[in-house]
């Protein structure tokens, strides 16, 4: 899988790096958590921490990553699948997170160099311990989770 990783990365061309920069910031905030590559259309981005999720339209509960990086045209995506506390996470706490564009689990930058990292890292955080204690309202619960207490880290409130 680290073959695929990185052949993922090296696709991303002049934005191998920053992807790269972010890929850091997301495992240094979830020590342990796993990465695998999830397929999304035609391509792929990089999945952290997979869990159920069943929408409400389906039958069957499939697995989601919590957190997942995605290189777009003009920016990257960082995806995170939390809603803590009645709200999705990344919508409630844009403002603290420096020059960004949220919608409901999307934080979208140019550069890691306008995000406020200290908030970001923060925020990642809370969403794998909201998830590991099975109070992310986005996912049934932490059952068949790839979400444990060894890729978890204290919940820290706001």
């Amino acid at each position: 899988m680290s073959d695929e990783i990185d052949t993922w990365f090296a696709a991303a061309g002049d934005r191998e790096q920053e992807l790269r920069r972010v890929d850091a910031l997301v495992t240094a905030a979830a020590p342990g958590i796993d990465r695998q590559l999830v397929s999304v259309g035609a391509g792929s981005m990089l999945g952290y921490g997979l869990m159920p999720y069943r929408p409400r339209s389906a039958k069957a509960t499939t697995m989601t990553p919590l957190i997942a990086l995605a290189a777009q045209k003009r920016h990257l995506s960082l995806y995170v699948s939390a809603v803590v506390d009645g709200g999705y996470i990344a919508e409630t706490r844009a403002e603290r997170l420096g020059t960004v564009s949220c919608g409901k689990s999307c934080i979208r930058f140019t550069s890691l160099d306008r995000v406020d990292t200290d908030e970001l890292t923060l925020l990642l955080r809370d969403a794998v311990a909201a998830t590991a204690a099975g109070e992310n309202g986005y996912s049934p619960g932490p059952a068949n989770s790839s979400i444990t207490s060894a890729s978890s880290v204290a919940r820290k409130s706001p």
